[in-house]
């Protein structure tokens, strides 16, 4: 229809610059108006396509089959990893009980190195003393012994002095006469 939607009764009418449409087929719907045709034919009952469809069902096939794939490598990839973290916790509490031992064993000669080192200073502090009252016994004898022989000629003639003063005291009582 010239002007117009072919078939709608729609008409357009351009004057200026709006566009007007114009229904002509519009008007009150009466009890002598016929019922509209049926709608066209479409596409007839559902049937399932032999070949047409098979490709991209097997290309779904290929996705799932891939993906069971994947899903048991990375079971796989899981449970090797939970093996070696499990070999790893286990390794590292044997390492931790060796070690634990290695510090016990190192405390305990630690602990008698100390014991040792406590006995010889003790040993050492007495050994020093003693040493040290030796030492004394020792400057004591010779000071004793510097002063005997130093003062040992003037002893010598005052010995002699007192011996013969003796003699000569004893002969005095025996009746000798010195004068």
């Amino acid at each position: 229809a010239p002007g117009g939607i072919a078939g709608t009764g729609v008409t357009a009418l351009q004057e200026g610059a709006p566009m007007l449409v114009q229904v002509v087929a519009h008007r009150a719907m009466g009890a002598d108006t016929a019922a509209p045709p049926p709608p066209p034919e479409t596409f007839g009952a559902y049937t399932t396509k032999g070949q047409e469809s098979s490709g991209v069902l097997a290309m779904v096939d290929l996705l799932i089959a891939d993906l069971d794939k994947e899903m048991q490598e990375m079971e796989v990839e899981e449970t090797d990893a939970q093996k070696d973290y499990q070999k790893y916790v286990a390794d590292s509490a044997d390492k931790r009980a060796i070690d634990g031992s290695s510090i016990e064993e190192k405390e305990s000669a630690k602990a008698d190195a100390e014991a040792g080192l406590e006995k010889a200073t003790m040993d050492n502090k007495s050994k020093m003393v003693e040493s040290y009252n030796t030492a004394m016994v020792l400057k004591d004898l010779h000071l004793e012994c510097d002063w005997l022989v130093s003062n040992f000629e003037i002893r010598k003639e005052a010995r002699a002095g007192e011996i013969d003063s003796l003699k000569k005291g004893k002969a005095i009582l025996s009746g000798a006469d010195f004068a």
